[in-house]
């Protein structure tokens, strides 16, 4: 009797996640396709972009708005991009500032779009993240400066860098 209420609840429990994983794939799909025609490579000005919260969340999903305004992180394995394999190029959710290439993302097995390198160093910045009891270099926009993820060494060369991405901090555009 036990065990069949633990499987029953184990069973809510996965479909209740894979629901919300659902739903805020469904809202960046939402936002990607409202967003598109804003970008482009030669977008490129480091102007700073600086919104209050309220504007954010009028132009950000929920998720997203976590994600990015919030420092927040997404499921591995369970987001929009760890496993894209179309060439094109990923901009900023919340400013479209192009980040990222097709051209430099790897398999890195971490569950997230990873890259060995941005399309322009000065477009992303690194600050130190000490959250969850560790430090590492935490990676936010450097127009928006929202959050994008996290950058480590254990990536290929010819950087020897993982900038391990949140595809809900992105959107992606295929060439």
């Amino acid at each position: 009797m036990i065990l069949g209420i633990a499987i029953a609840a184990g069973l809510f429990l996965l479909l209740a996640c894979t629901q919300t994983t659902n739903a805020n794939k469904n809202n960046t799909a939402t936002q990607t396709e409202k967003l598109m025609p804003n970008l482009s490579l030669t977008d490129t000005s480091l102007t700073k972009v600086v919104k209050t919260p309220e504007e954010w969340k009028k132009l950000l999903s929920p998720f997203e708005f976590y994600v990015l305004r919030e420092q927040g992180t997404e499921p591995a394995f369970q987001n929009a991009y760890w496993n894209n394999h179309k060439e094109g190029h990923y901009f900023c959710r919340g400013c479209h500032l192009p980040l990222f290439s097709s051209d430099t993302k790897f398999e890195s097995g971490t569950g997230w779009p990873s890259f060995f390198a941005p399309i322009n160093k000065s477009f992303v910045k690194e600050v130190t993240d000490v959250s969850h009891g560790m430090t590492r270099g935490e990676i936010v926009c450097a127009r928006c400066e929202g959050h994008l993820g996290h950058v480590f060494d254990d990536g290929p060369e010819p950087t020897g860098l993982r900038y391990c991405m949140d595809s809900a901090s992105l959107i992606f555009k295929d060439k």
